[in-house]
């Protein structure tokens, strides 16, 4: 028997709801009702006979057969609006969706990325900055550049480069160090990861004090406060290396520990387009140079104290 024809608003609703996460928030983009959302899943899987979504006590959560359609879908629909967009007489770009860590967009990539747009005028670029918990697929972005270790299930990533940590303070605090031992007279302020200040202080050939100062989760905001004189924070230095040029910050001691490298990473199953693939050969290049520089600023006297 041949199956039903698949109706298109479904897989539209479809397509928005999973990269939405909620049948809420994708009411709110299609300008519907929750209702009319979740008749036209109810729809959809009753045509094609398999259960789409689960739903938990937790929220949606896409079945295997819901992940499978899902990039062919929003594939597909992009590639649609693209023509749709040619045959409208305007110009003919690509939008290229990419979601950054924002210690990286502020200290790498915003100061590089009007050259990228200089030599690509095709592409697009938006970006959306995060504090490095990013889900591609949900957020409806293309591209994501992170910081960690890599090997994330389900996404291919390329490596950029490496981003040592060491501790910066502000010119009058870091006055008053001589040694390592001399930051426990200090706050110690902290990321989430708690094992960095340990990490540190087992190169520096110190014992740890106990880090007692407030957690955040932004090394943007860790940077603001060890300026304004709040304590010593451990940080990436190429990712700041502007606050140092200012003497807003300053590296007191040259050891540094790595916590991870920078990556850009795209889900497994999607369909790599022309803008991804000019985005990624350019981010490539320009972190290769960064990887070729070995006089990275930890290692330069003029910035030590």
């Amino acid at each position: 028997m041949d199956r039903p024809d698949i109706p298109l608003n479904a897989l539209r609703t479809f397509e928005v709801a999973m990269r939405q996460g909620s049948f809420t928030k994708a009411a709110i983009e299609l300008r519907v009702t929750q209702a009319a959302v979740s008749h036209q899943i109810a729809r959809l899987e009753d045509v094609l006979g398999t259960t789409l979504f689960q739903r938990t006590s937790q929220g949606l959560v896409a079945t295997d057969e819901g992940r499978m359609l899902f990039p062919v879908l929003e594939y597909g629909f992009d590639a649609i609006a693209r023509v749709l967009d040619r045959l409208d007489g305007r110009r003919d770009v690509e939008v290229l969706k990419i979601g950054v860590n924002t210690t990286f967009a502020v200290g790498w990539l915003m100061p590089r990325l009007e050259g990228f747009r200089a030599s690509h005028p095709e592409v697009d670029v938006r970006i959306s900055t995060n504090n490095n918990r990013v889900e591609i697929l949900r957020e409806g972005l293309d591209m994501a550049i992170r910081f960690g270790t890599g090997g994330w299930t389900g996404h291919e990533a390329i490596g950029l480069f490496d981003a040592p940590l060491s501790p910066l303070c502000s010119p009058e605090l870091a006055a008053g160090l001589r040694d390592p031992g001399d930051l426990g007279q200090l706050t110690l302020l902290r990321s989430y990861r708690s094992a960095e200040w340990p990490g540190w202080f087992a190169v520096a050939g110190a014992p740890c004090p106990p880090a007692l100062g407030p957690v955040f989760d932004s090394s943007i905001a860790l940077a603001e406060m060890a300026a304004a004189g709040t304590g010593a924070a451990l940080l990436p230095v190429r990712m700041f290396e502007r606050h140092i040029s200012e003497r807003r910050l300053v590296q007191p001691f040259g050891f540094t520990v790595s916590a991870g490298r920078y990556y850009l990473a795209w889900p497994s199953d999607r369909p790599v387009t022309p803008a991804m693939a000019s985005f990624s050969q350019w981010l490539s290049a320009h972190a290769g140079e960064v990887e070729a520089d070995r006089e990275s600023i930890e290692d330069r006297p003029d910035h030590l104290t």
